[in-house]
């Protein structure tokens, strides 16, 4: 048995477990094409530089690019330690990454995961992916430019997946920072495959003066995991307001 395959089977859930099994697979079924999409920045690795993300957006744009098992578990427990009620992700995609996080609010007792999709036909699958898991109840999905979307959170978030394109991190944490709690976590995917677009994200996230303690999580692709701990930001340095 395989690592994906470990993690999986130790999701209690027989429904959950079947459906992101499934969606894992199709999702390792497309990596090929994305693997031909960045070839063209192969001396871009090389040379240390990272990926260019805003490159490859268009060719992502009917992608999976999901969170793997290891880093679903991981996003899982987190939520499930924070007995998370209230989460947001910049990123749903097709959805996977959603279903872990809907699996945690359903089971500390209810809640409410608010996901963001750019495009609509990802959107409307992650919705089904979501029925199918039987998580749908606990999901809203708003579709559109995240700047937009997420401007109204009503209520304090526990735990923010900041999974969209790179180069909009840091403006779509802004936005969000205000409604996390003290004691909230954010974990944002790819920081050592985007290091030239996260870099101003990981600089904003690891000064104290803006309110986190921060670090790197080694994994498959590292992560940034950040824990507000105190002050509140008021959103007003957020200068630009791209579509994402």
């Amino acid at each position: 048995m395989g690592r994906n395959e470990r993690v999986l089977a130790s999701i209690a859930d027989a429904r959950v477990r079947t459906l992101l099994t499934r969606l894992h697979r199709e999702a390792d079924r497309q990596s090929f094409g994305l693997l031909r999409a960045g070839l063209p920045q192969l001396p871009r690795l090389l040379l240390g530089r990272g990926l260019s993300s805003q490159r490859l957006e268009a060719a992502m744009s009917d992608k999976y690019i999901p969170l793997e098992p290891a880093q679903g578990m991981l996003c899982y427990l987190l939520a499930r330690s924070l007995r998370a009620e209230r989460i947001v992700e910049f990123g749903t995609s097709f959805g996977v990454s959603t279903i872990y996080l809907a699996m945690a609010v359903r089971d500390n007792g209810g809640g409410r995961v608010i996901g963001t999709e750019l495009v609509p036909a990802k959107a409307a699958k992650a919705r089904q992916h979501l029925a199918e898991a039987g998580l749908a109840e606990f999901v809203e999905i708003r579709e559109g430019n995240a700047l937009e979307t997420l401007r109204s959170l009503d209520g304090p978030v526990d735990f923010f997946l900041n999974d969209g394109f790179p180069r909009f991190a840091l403006d779509v944490l802004k936005l969000v920072a205000p409604q996390l709690r003290e004691g909230a976590m954010v974990l944002a995917d790819n920081a050592g495959t985007f290091p030239a677009e996260l870099a101003e994200y990981l600089a904003w996230v690891r000064d104290p003066a803006n309110g986190f303690a921060s670090g790197v999580l080694a994994l498959a692709r590292d992560a940034e995991l950040s824990v507000r701990v105190a002050g509140a930001f008021d959103g007003q340095e957020l200068l630009r307001n791209p579509s994402v």
